[in-house]
Order: structure tokens, then C-alpha cells, then sequence
């Protein structure tokens, strides 16, 4: 199956849950875009990373990155992998550094998203996924309102979660 790679376009509090918000994930070869509906607290650790804000004490994503640096493992990709009844489900792809062993761990799309940040390492998915549940984005309107910094956005801090 082909994968497409994927990018952080925003994130917004939902219009339709409470306590819900919305990941948008673009296609960065494309006009596709891949919304996950996240947590709040989930959200608040993407936000902070992509801020690259040090909180005054490790959040779990952060602590597991850590863990993973001391016994020298570091995760390569992300593949959002499965659609399932609205409920997108991804891997960390991981490798330890010393005897090159690689293992596939199973990952809610959140946390997966919140450590591949960490890590700098490319997010994907499978064409067959964005055909299904992604939608296509106006390039008029994709800086004014898809972008992290655009006024339009429910951003974190707008919500005032960080």
C-alpha cells in the first residue's frame, strides 16, 4: 500500500464535543487533509512541543522519550494505519540503536502524533485512509485558516490549556 506523508496544519478546539479538539493533518504533496478528533490533554502536549515550551516537569510524552533515549531506542516513523468506526489507530515504528532491532508498537493516533514531534520523525498514512476520511482544502483559504498562526484558528492558546 502507498503511504503520504503528513504534516501539523493546526489544532482547534471541536465545534461539536466538549473537551474535544481537532487535529488537522495535511498532505505535504498534496490539497488533502486528514482531521483527528483528539483529547484535551493530548492536544495540550502536541501544542506545547510544536511550541517547544519546557513544562516545569515532564509530561508523559516527553518522559517516555526519555526512556527511550537512555536505552538508546528512537522511533522513525508513524503510520496511521487503520480506520476503524471513526477511530484512527497508528504505530510507532521504533528501532534500537545498537543491535538495529526494529519493532512496531501499537499507538492511539494521538500519543503516536505527540511523540513523533519529539522526535522530529515524519507522520504517514495510507492512501486508502486519506481518500476515505480526508478532505480537500481551498488553497485560498488554507493560510488563512489552517495555519498554526492564523487568527481564524482555536489554537491552545486561545483555550488557554497550556
Amino acid at each position: 500500500m502507498e503511504l503520504v506523508q503528513l504534516d501539523i496544519a493546526a489544532i482547534r478546539q471541536s465545534d461539536s464535543q466538549n473537551n474535544a479538539y481537532v487535529l488537522l493533518l495535511n498532505e505535504t504533496n498534496g490539497k488533502r487533509q486528514l482531521p483527528i478528533v483528539i483529547g484535551w490533554c493530548e492536544a495540550r502536549s502536541i501544542a506545547i512541543s510544536l511550541d517547544g515550551t519546557e513544562p516545569d516537569r515532564p509530561l508523559t510524552h516527553d518522559l517516555l522519550k526519555t526512556l527511550c533515549d537512555s536505552f538508546d531506542i528512537t522511533v522513525q516513523k508513524i503510520i496511521i494505519h487503520t480506520l476503524i468506526e471513526g477511530i484512527f489507530h497508528a504505530s510507532f515504528h521504533c528501532k534500537h540503536i545498537a543491535n538495529g532491532e526494529e519493532v512496531t508498537i501499537d499507538a492511539r493516533t494521538s500519543d503516536a502524533i505527540a511523540i513523533a514531534i519529539r522526535y522530529g520523525c515524519p507522520i504517514f498514512t495510507y492512501e486508502d485512509i486519506l481518500a476515505r476520511a480526508g478532505i480537500i482544502i481551498n488553497s485560498a483559504r488554507e493560510d488563512e485558516e489552517f495555519s498554526l498562526d492564523g487568527e481564524e484558528d482555536k489554537t491552545m492558546e486561545d483555550d488557554n490549556i497550556t
